[in-house]
Parts: C-alpha cells; sequence; structure tokens
C-alpha cells in the first residue's frame, strides 16, 4: 500500500488526538485506584456501552470474521454470534446484580461471595490465571493480527509492527486509565466503524467483481452465503452451530463473552453510576456488537473469495508474507491494499484504533486484577494508593511485552480463538448459577478451573486418536466431553465438600438480595439467628428477566438477520424481519418499566 501525505496526516492527528486525551485525564486518574481502574463509578450507560463494543472492535475480529467466512460461509459465524445469550442474560439479569456488589474487579466477588483460604486463594490465582495467562492469550490475538496488517499492507517486519503499536498504546494506557481508555473508545469506535464501512464498498467495487450482484452470484461465493448452515452436513451442522446453541455460550469462558458477565465487561458494569445504568450499557453494547458491525466484515471477506479465491494466490501476491503467518485470516488486510488514497489511510487509523481500543483496556483490566487482587492482597497489603497506581502502571508494560513475545508464536486468530474457548469449557455453569443456589462454594470454582485446563489438555494433546478421522469420537466432540467431564467435577467437589459460613452467605444475601428460592436455606439460617432478611426486595425479577432476554435476543437476530437479507435483496424477509425487529422494540420498553430500578 502506497501511503499518501493525506494518509500520513489523518493518522498522526488521530495519535496526537489519542495522546492528548491520555495526557488530560492523567491528572486526576493518578488519585487512587478507584479512578484508574473505574473512574469513580461515575460512568454513563452510553458511553460505557460504546467503549466495550470498541474494546471487542480489535484487529484479530476482522481476520477472525474473514477466515470463519471463507472456511465455513457466513453461517459458521455462528460460533460466536451464540454468545449472544449469555450477553443478553447479563443485561437483563446479572448486571443489577453486579453494580450492586460494589466490587472494584469481578474478583473481589470472591470474598463477598465465599469465605476463608480458599477464597482468598480463588481469588489471589484466578487473578494470575485470567490477568496474565488468558489477558496475554487474548492480547496475543490482537497482535498477530496487527503483525499481519503491518506485513500485507505496510512490508513491515514483526518486530517493526509490535514496536511501533505497542509503544503508543502502552503509554498512553499506563497515565490515562480507565477513564482514558473509555473516552477514546468512544473516538476510536465511530473511526473504525468508517474504516469497516468504508473498506467493504472498495471490496464490492473492485475490478474483479465490479458491483454487489455480480459478488453475490460469483461462482466462489454463492455456497458461502447461507446465515444456516447446511443441515445436510452433519458435522459442520454440529460443530457450528448446534453446538455454539446448546453448549458453548453457558459452558465456556471467553473474554467479553463470560456467562454472567465478567473481565472487562464487568468492570464497566461497576464503573456506571447505578444498577439501570449499568443495564443500558451492556444492552447498548450487545445491540452494536452483535447487530451493527458483521456485515461489513462478512462482505469484504466474500470479496476476497474471488479476489484471493485460496492460500496460494494470497501467497504470489505478498511474497514477503511468512509461511507461519500464512492462513485464510491474511484475506482481509490483503483486501484492504486496494484502497484509494485517502480512504486508506482513514481504515489503516481504524485498524490502528481497534488495536488501541483492545489492547490498552485488557492492559488496564490486567493491571487491576494484578494490583487489587493480588499485589494488595497478597504482597502489600499496606500499599498507598500512588504505589499501587505505579505497579499498575509497571503491570501495565509487562503485560505488554509478554503479549508481543507470544503473538510471534500463533498463526492465526481463530486458533487462539478454540483454544481459549477449549480451556474454559465447563466453567461458565458455575458464574451462573453462584449468585442464585447458595451451596455453591470456593472449591466449586477451584475444582472447575483445574478440571477444564486438565481435561482440555488430555483433549488436545490426544485430539488426533481421539478425534482424527478414524478416532474414537466425531471431531465435534472435543468439547462437549470438556464441557461434561469438567461439570462432574465440580459438581461432586460441591456435593462433598462443606458448604460455606453462614455468615459468610448471609452477609452475601443481605448486599446482594438474589432470587430465594435457591437461598432457603440461608433465609432459614438467618431467621434462626434473628437477622431480618424477608422484608428486603430481591434484586432481580427472574420472570421479566428471562422474558427480557428472549425478546433481546429475538431484537438482535431479526436486526442481524434482516439487514443481511436487505443486502443479499431478499427483501420480502428482510422486511419482515425488521417488523419483527421494531415488535421487538415495543416490548422491551413495556418490559423495562418492570425490570429498571426505582432510586426515589
Amino acid at each position: 500500500m502506497n501511503l499518501t501525505t493525506i494518509d500520513y496526516t489523518f493518522i498522526f492527528i488521530f495519535f496526537s488526538i489519542t495522546l492528548g486525551i491520555g495526557i488530560w485525564v492523567s491528572k486526576k486518574s493518578k488519585q487512587s485506584t478507584s479512578e484508574y481502574f473505574l473512574s469513580g463509578r461515575n460512568m454513563p450507560w452510553w458511553l460505557l456501552g460504546v467503549s466495550m463494543v470498541a474494546t471487542t472492535f480489535s484487529t484479530d475480529t476482522p481476520n477472525l470474521v474473514t477466515d470463519i467466512v471463507r472456511t465455513n460461509g457466513v453461517s459458521g459465524n455462528w460460533v460466536w454470534w451464540a454468545f449472544l445469550l449469555t450477553g443478553m442474560l447479563t443485561v437483563f439479569i446479572y448486571a443489577k446484580l453486579w453494580r450492586k456488589s460494589q466490587s472494584t474487579t469481578d474478583l473481589e466477588f470472591y470474598e463477598l461471595r465465599y469465605g476463608g483460604k480458599p477464597a482468598k486463594f480463588l481469588r489471589g490465582f484466578r487473578s494470575l490465571y485470567l490477568g496474565i495467562f488468558f489477558n496475554v492469550l487474548a492480547m496475543a490475538g490482537v497482535t498477530l493480527a496487527a503483525i499481519k496488517i503491518g506485513e500485507v499492507m505496510l512490508g513491515l517486519t514483526p518486530i517493526q509492527t509490535i514496536g511501533i503499536a505497542s509503544v503508543v498504546t502502552v503509554i498512553f494506557s499506563a497515565i490515562g486509565g480507565f477513564k482514558g481508555v473509555v473516552y477514546t473508545d468512544f473516538l476510536l469506535f465511530f473511526v473504525a466503524m468508517i474504516g469497516a464501512v468504508g473498506a467493504a464498498v472498495v471490496a464490492v467495487n473492485h475490478p474483479q467483481i465490479d458491483g454487489l450482484e455480480n459478488l453475490l452470484t460469483h461462482p466462489n461465493v454463492v455456497d458461502k452465503l447461507s446465515i444456516l448452515p447446511d443441515f445436510s452436513n452433519k458435522e459442520l451442522l454440529i460443530s457450528i452451530f448446534i453446538i455454539p446453541l446448546a453448549v458453548q455460550w453457558w459452558s465456556a469462558w471467553y473474554p467479553g463473552a463470560e456467562p454472567g458477565g465478567g473481565g472487562y465487561i464487568a468492570q464497566r458494569m461497576l464503573a456506571s453510576k447505578d444498577e439501570n445504568h449499568a443495564i443500558g450499557a451492556t444492552f447498548f453494547f450487545n445491540i452494536l456488537h452483535y447487530a451493527l458491525r458483521p456485515w461489513p466484515w462478512i462482505i469484504v471477506a466474500l470479496a476476497s473469495l474471488v479476489v484471493f479465491p485460496d492460500l496460494a494466490s494470497i501467497k504470489e501476491a505478498f511474497p514477503n508474507v511468512s509461511d507461519d503467518k500464512l492462513g485464510h485470516d491474511l484475506a482481509y488486510p490483503a483486501m484492504l491494499t486496494f484502497l484509494p488514497s485517502g480512504l486508506a489511510g482513514v481504515v489503516l487509523t481504524s485498524l490502528v484504533a481497534a488495536y488501541m481500543s483492545t489492547i490498552s483496556t485488557h492492559l488496564n483490566w490486567g493491571a487491576s486484577y494484578i494490583v487489587n487482587d493480588f499485589y494488595k492482597q497478597n504482597i502489600n497489603p499496606n500499599a498507598n494508593e500512588k504505589t499501587l497506581v505505579n505497579v499498575g502502571k509497571l503491570a501495565t508494560v509487562v503485560l505488554m511485552i509478554f503479549s508481543a513475545i507470544l503473538a510471534l508464536l500463533f498463526t492465526n486468530a481463530l486458533e487462539i480463538f478454540k483454544f481459549i474457548l477449549m480451556f474454559g469449557a465447563g466453567t461458565g455453569l458455575i458464574f451462573l448459577l453462584r449468585w442464585f443456589w447458595w451451596r455453591i462454594n470456593a472449591w466449586s470454582e477451584i475444582s472447575a478451573m483445574v478440571a477444564s485446563g486438565i481435561f482440555s489438555l488430555i483433549f488436545y494433546f490426544n485430539s488426533e486418536y481421539l478425534f482424527g478421522n478414524e478416532g474414537v469420537f466425531e471431531s465435534y466432540w472435543q468439547f462437549p466431553l470438556v464441557v461434561l467431564c469438567t461439570t462432574i467435577v465440580w459438581v461432586l467437589v460441591t456435593i462433598l465438600t462443606k458448604p460455606e459460613d453462614d455468615e459468610v452467605l448471609i452477609n452475601f444475601y443481605k448486599k446482594i438480595q438474589p432470587k430465594k428460592a435457591g437461598w432457603k436455606y440461608v433465609l432459614d439460617k438467618a431467621k434462626e439467628q434473628n437477622v431480618s432478611l424477608e422484608d428486603e426486595k430481591e434484586t432481580v425479577n427472574l420472570g421479566n428477566g428471562l422474558l427480557a432476554t428472549f425478546t433481546g435476543c429475538v431484537l438482535v437476530f431479526s436486526s442481524l438477520f434482516a439487514t443481511g437479507n436487505w443486502i443479499y435483496g431478499n427483501y420480502v424477509l428482510a422486511s419482515g424481519l425488521t417488523v419483527i425487529a421494531l415488535i421487538s422494540v415495543f416490548v422491551l420498553l413495556k418490559l423495562w418499566k418492570k425490570i429498571r430500578v426505582n432510586f426515589l
């Protein structure tokens, strides 16, 4: 790609504004860890919602979608579309619970819900397990995508790309804290969307395609268009549709799609003004994330099948790309090399924006775990706020270095996506039930975490024998088996170990006020001790919450599929889906009056 003066000017202005915001908010961010990691818990829903979607708008996401579409067609995206189910549960059930907990991080929740040494160990271990191991994996996927973009679009070596991209991001993240991340996310989202739409328009009008109609009727594309998988292809149907919808969404831990909320999604809920703003932020995020963003990426991916029909054609066009980085995900940055001057600068800036948004969030989130849930709890309990903020800045730099090194070892984003899903398989049900069933204890989570890791490694390293063409099981059984084995382990451990102390359970119920049905034992114990809990109002209206969850899913999926059918020219079906979306909006407005929290 040949960048002109106008392209470089646009990129320079963007970097200047981003760093300027970080410097502007840095003074207040230094005041305390609450400011540095949560911005004083005073953020509005619309700003947090945009921040959530900007964070998941990373450089690896369009590459991942391109890989999926080129491999399994548009329907292959069900492997991540299915996470809408847990997203909507978070909106209408768990957002209020998280905000009411008043935790600094979602890991602080452990010593609210559980007690004693197991709770302390769980909090400390998961702070490193998630804050470093999983977090670095996720950031490595984003950085890997940046490396590929740098190789294809600019001819940069991996080291050059990492050096340029990471230095600006880590400086900005370290000095600005959470408020700097959220404020710049608002700018980054719009730049990224403009870039994505612009790239789709240019891709459709490529000389080898010459318009949307030609694209949709091209032989390389026709069999990739269906939103639903081929029901006659049993293996594909089960692996990309049935398992994600039946098992994956509630059972797997994945950054940004944790069952019941967690990670940087929980961080933003905890930073909101109140429970209503927490609900609004997560709902806004799910609409933008699933209904608005996918189609520009999908269109570019489909266009790439015409211009670069196979890996050999990509390699021929970009011989400087190293063999260990060659994959279908390269087709996205390859299509961007056709952008005209001016738009090239906008799109490249949008990719930089996507990278910075995601990495800065992961750095701040991971540092919050290391500082609040490990350093402060286990190393220096008496540390003052200035020391804690400085440790957070140091952790930010170290996390960036680890992720950059790991990025050099991976091949494609889909590989990392599947690896993270597998390692979190079977733990998700605990995250959903621990708010509503008193019997779950710290050992439930510890055993699930350990079992998931062990079974994932067993099945991963023996996958050829167990799940190969002549293996014991079909390949699609790999994920469900990890879920099944992990679930059996943690349920048995829960039954065989002692429940949490009555005092811990009573205090948790008194603060959170979950549903009474799963806490009858605790209510009875409180009554014996003359502790009044019965008169407290339940935080969650489970019936209306589940109905709103279903309606929200109908709204987002009908909007997503209506957009696709408008693009495909299926106007009758698109009109019907649009009507369903509008009806869903009306129903949700009625339900909102019953779900929202009245603070008056």
